[in-house]
């Protein structure tokens, strides 16, 4: 396809959208400002637009309607420059995580093939997630939503002309991919890494001058772990810390260091936040549970089921039926709000465990056992039990040497309500983590094996 052809289709729908997400207009606004440093090298919205100029010729591709071009998301210039052309020429990028088996790639090739067209209008990327049911199932995520959730997480960020956007989790993951959208209608810098690197991270920050970076539990975790000595520096504004609930005492950790953290909370389905720590908040965003509602969104609790609605949300499923305007979208997750309007959430659908007919929500236990003297981490998962239905139980990290049974049950039957304990544990030299820095859950099933009883008939056994 040829650039005079693409910039001419581009030119098609000149509204805003168009506008704010054009790696041309970023360059006619404000060429010679920094788009994008990787390593050592700084890449103006200049350069970036011709970079894009002849990725959009070496595509070859008609712009026709609708049709997805799959790209391995993988945090690479190459990858970036082709997310800026298929922008450009209006073509849906299905992003690919770059950890999918060559069978997986061929079953979603497949699919592809047997799909064709995408009959969203204005339709920018399918991203794959579980969704509510369990199944993966494509997202698709529509240039408007992509720039609705870029004004959102603006209006609470307040965009300093210095920003640097440290990028360090992949593109194929909506967390990923809204850094390069909000950055590119900002006009802002990202700074683009392969990978997470939990040993270079404080360099990154300090080098690079990063004032913005987005990160899971996991991975703060582990920066604390590896660095106590390391001292923020003043120009790091903001760490969104997002895909997973954060521990209490991980916050606590984070305060103690002066880590300026603003907790998110969102999906892939609505193009990553829906609601935040407000900015004001970032030192002490305890206070604020899983944060208040962007500009935008609204968000409401239906017989403990987290809904959304607004500007943010995609256009519906791949194959699937489309989602009706201004329709509310239930996230899947069970949670509550507080009379100031702060959204809490207890737990995903899918990890809710029933016992006896009760609901125990993982996260809730976790939090609990995460504040017992000498476990650092804990993941909690049912195990299938004749009379129960489903029994609670938890493998645990240990600080040092497990502490003793008797101490731990003593403070869960303080703790927790009878059918939230869990009955089983055992312990763990880490737990398992799925590629987004999300706990594995399936993969905390597996290890049910090694599970031993918490019970006062098991007292004081380690």
């Amino acid at each position: 396809m040829s650039v005079a052809r693409a910039i001419a289709t581009a030119a098609c729908g000149t509204d805003a959208v168009s506008e704010a997400l054009s790696i041309f207009a970023a360059a006619r606004d404000a060429g010679d400002a920094p788009g994008l440093r990787v390593g050592d090298r700084l890449y103006t919205f200049a350069q970036l637009a011709d970079m894009t100029k002849r990725r959009i010729d070496a595509l070859s591709l008609e712009p026709v309607h609708g049709l997805p071009y799959m790209l391995e998301g993988t945090n690479t210039l190459e990858a970036l420059v082709t997310l800026y052309a298929l922008l450009e020429i209006r073509v849906p990028a299905l992003l690919v995580h770059p950890q999918l088996t060559p069978p997986e790639r061929a079953d979603l090739s497949a699919a592809a093939a047997r799909a064709g067209q995408v009959p969203h209008p204005g339709a920018a990327a399918i991203i794959f997630t579980s969704g509510t049911s369990g199944e993966a199932r494509g997202a698709v995520l529509t240039r408007a939503a992509l720039l609705a959730s870029a004004e959102a997480s603006a209006a609470n960020l307040h965009w300093q002309i210095d920003d640097a956007w440290l990028l360090c989790m992949p593109i194929a993951r909506v967390g990923g991919l809204s850094i390069l959208t909000r950055c590119l209608a900002a006009r802002r810098c990202v700074v683009l890494a392969r990978g997470f690197d939990v040993d270079l991270f404080p360099e990154w920050v300090a080098a690079q001058r990063i004032t913005l970076v987005s990160l899971v539990p996991t991975m703060l975790t582990r920066v604390l772990d590896r660095h106590p000595a390391w001292r923020v520096p003043a120009h790091l504004r903001a760490v969104l810390l997002g895909g997973a609930a954060a521990s209490p005492k991980l916050l606590r950790r984070a305060a103690d260091r002066r880590l300026p953290i603003v907790v998110t909370y969102g999906l892939t389905e609505t193009c990553s936040q829906v609601v935040a720590t407000p900015y004001a908040a970032r030192y002490a965003p305890a206070d604020c549970g899983a944060g208040v509602a962007l500009r935008g969104m609204d968000v409401r609790v239906d017989n403990g089921h987290i809904k959304v609605r607004g500007p943010t949300l995609m256009a519906g499923y791949w194959m699937e039926t489309p989602l009706a305007p201004d329709a509310w979208f239930d996230t899947g997750d069970l949670g509550e709000l507080d009379a100031e309007g702060r959204l809490h959430v207890h737990a995903r659908r899918a990890d809710l465990i029933v016992t006896g007919g009760e609901n125990a929500y993982p996260a809730e236990v976790e939090r609990a056992l995460e504040g017992f003297p000498g476990i650092a981490a804990a993941g909690v998962f049912g195990v299938p039990d004749e009379v129960w239905g489903h029994t609670v139980a938890a493998a645990l990290v240990a600080e040092r040497a497990p502490p003793p049974d008797a101490a731990l049950f003593e403070y869960v039957t303080r703790q927790l309500a009878p059918h939230k304990r869990p009955r089983h544990i055992c312990y763990v030299p880490r737990l398992p983590h799925a590629p987004s820095g999300k706990l594995d859950r399936r993969a905390l099933a597996e290890i049910a094996r090694s599970l031993r009883p918490l019970s006062p008939t098991h007292l004081g056994q380690v």
